[in-house]
């Protein structure tokens, strides 16, 4: 008969084998409703020709003319390939401007140039071709809804976060036999609050009749794994962890709260941008150095990392376009305010986060100007700064000398890498166990290489399934582009992904000595209070991609679409009976 503490044991052991089991469940439900669902475009108007073809309006932001990119296509020789931009704002109201057409834009016969009114019925000439502008009626909104998707279609989220819950519940179990006695309160405490806050942004969701809760749940997933490293390297700041966690959070409600109105999002841009500066003007001054790097500063007991900040403010200014689409001038603009920006991070030695900046900016400029010519210039650009900053910033030179030959000097510049990737390996698939691992004595390693502690302490599938979970967030904001409402919330989504890819793929392949060593954090597990509140923000971003019915509280009701009673589905079993068609519809 086994005693107390062998069965203790026993049950610590099995654990280890549940928990990447849960883990992988977790994130393949929130993948499985994530990606399953099949959209259909939202028609929000129609420009019917002369023949009566109807072209359908399906964006909030749509680029008229010949080109086959455009969202609505004329195929006419007089029209430009980017002829004319129709826009449409949170109220219903609409708008048209002239893209430097060779043929003019005409409105009821007046040729416009800057933003002018369009309203139901009226005549819109695009060089010789001409529409009539005709607006969806309430009717055949609501029929369009209906048969555009069905409410509720999702994976229980209530039961994925329950899965969840089990998989943060084993940790805690886990951290009650390792973690030092004076420690183990706080540990359980910390794991305690993370679960609460998670029910209760669900709740939230749920009282606002939002059933979509993957986006969360992944974040969620990815948090736990950021407290487990907390719990194992510095155990002493859990409650400091968590009060940062629950500032992301809110921060993440308000600025989803935000972008709602964008007309409020447009008026501040260029507040953010100043704001985004200054941020970094005050850290090049009064910055202290750490890591070869002066990117903090302190108050009191506080350190915070303005950059991480700024990243927020970054995609903000950068994805605020609305009506200046494929605007020169704007452009330019924020060409200058991203170099200015990639400057303070060279002054401050930080690298790494410049370059995860630069390859935002790649994305922003790219989706603004839909030129590869202005990508190829910019990282022309980039390669000479690069020289530069190598020339000028010798510990950055030697961090890329150690690159490919981390084994070579095991003691000295190679000395992270390699202990990095011992660990790693040492953790085989299912790791040595919560707060077991050795590679939290190392310098950074809660910061710059969290995947080698996960995959130590938790193995590696779990490892690599908190790899695979940004990777879904990436696949499913990509998804929803071409579906997007807003040309804003489509940029600012994927410039929010791609800026966590980025970071992502330095932070694991720059442990691994796959790529140089830049010290750039993993979203949502890297240790660090600034890191966190700037991930869940980033998340509002990527929530507003959303237009699954329901699905984002980012996105609001539109006032001509009926509200329905919100169900979940565990599995969707066909379309709802068509209602009788009314007469627009026909």
């Amino acid at each position: 008969m086994p005693d107390i503490s062998e069965l203790i044991g026993y049950i610590i052991g099995a654990t280890r084998y549940l928990m990447p089991l849960l883990a992988l469940w977790v994130v393949a439900r929130c993948v499985r409703s994530m990606l399953r669902e099949r959209y259909e475009p939202e028609t929000w108007a129609y420009l019917v020709d002369l023949n009566g073809e109807r072209h359908p309006v399906n964006h909030w932001e749509c680029i008229i003319g010949r080109s086959r990119s455009a969202d609505v296509e004329l195929d006419s020789p007089s029209v430009s390939r980017v002829h004319a931009s129709l826009q449409r704002d949170g109220d219903g109201y609409w708008t048209l401007s002239d893209l430097r057409s060779k043929g003019g834009t005409f409105i009821n016969g007046n040729e416009i140039d800057v933003l002018e009114d369009v309203r139901d019925g009226d005549v819109l000439e695009f060089a010789d071709e001409e529409l009539v502008f005709q607006e969806v009626s309430r009717d055949e909104r609501e029929w369009l809804e209906r048969r555009r998707t069905a409410p509720g279609r999702f994976v229980g989220p209530g039961v994925t976060l329950l899965i969840l819950t089990l998989f943060q519940a084993f940790l805690t179990l886990e951290f009650t036999v390792t973690a030092s006695e004076e420690y183990v309160l706080s540990v359980c405490l910390g794991f305690l609050a993370l679960i609460v806050l998670e029910w209760f942004c669900y709740l939230v969701m749920r009282s606002v009749r939002r059933t979509g809760f993957e986006p969360e749940t992944i974040a969620f997933f990815l948090s736990t794994l950021g407290m487990e490293v907390c719990a194992s390297s510095t155990p002493d700041e859990m409650f400091r962890q968590v009060l940062f966690l629950i500032i992301g959070v809110a921060l993440f409600f308000f600025l989803g709260w935000w972008l709602r109105d964008l007309r409020r999002v447009k008026a501040v841009r260029w507040l953010a941008a100043l704001a985004a500066m200054g941020l970094l003007a005050i850290t090049v001054v009064l910055g202290e150095v750490r890591g070869g790097a002066g990117n903090w500063l302190n108050f009191g007991s506080f350190t915070i990392q303005p950059s991480e900040l700024v990243k927020v403010l970054y995609i903000y200014t950068g994805a605020a376009t609305l009506d200046r689409l494929f605007t020169r001038r704007n452009l330019f603009g924020f060409i200058v305010f991203a170099a200015i920006c990639v400057c303070a991070l060279a002054l401050m030695g930080d690298f790494g986060t410049a370059l995860v900046f630069f390859a935002t900016f790649l994305v922003i400029a790219f989706m603004r100007s839909g030129s590869f010519a202005t990508v190829f210039l910019a990282v022309g650009g980039a390669a000479m700064a690069g020289f530069l900053v190598l020339s000028a910033r010798p510990y950055v030179a030697q961090r890329f000398a150690t690159w490919g030959h981390a084994w070579e000097d095991v003691w000295d510049s190679g000395y992270q890498q390699t202990h990095a990737m011992s660990a790693a390996a040492s953790g085989g698939l299912f790791g040595r166990g919560a707060g077991e691992g050795s590679l939290v004595n190392i310098t950074a390693a809660d910061t710059d290489m969290v995947f080698a502690v996960l995959s130590e302490e938790l193995g590696l599938i779990i490892a690599v399934i908190a790899m695979f979970a940004v990777i879904a967030l990436a696949l499913f904001t990509v998804r929803n582009a071409a579906r997007g409402r807003s040309t804003f919330y489509v940029i600012a989504g994927c410039a929010a992904v791609s800026m966590m890819m980025v970071q992502m793929g330095l932070n694991i392949f720059g442990s691994l000595d796959i790529l140089p060593f830049t010290g750039v954090t993993f979203p949502f597990v890297s240790k660090g209070g600034t890191s966190i509140i700037a991930c869940w923000m980033l998340l509002a971003f990527i929530k507003a991609t959303d237009t699954r019915r329901d699905a984002s509280f980012v996105v609001s009701r539109d006032p001509k679409t009926p509200d329905y009673e919100d169900e979940e589905y565990e599995d969707y079993g066909g379309e709802d009976d068509e209602p009788e068609e009314t007469e627009a519809a026909r």
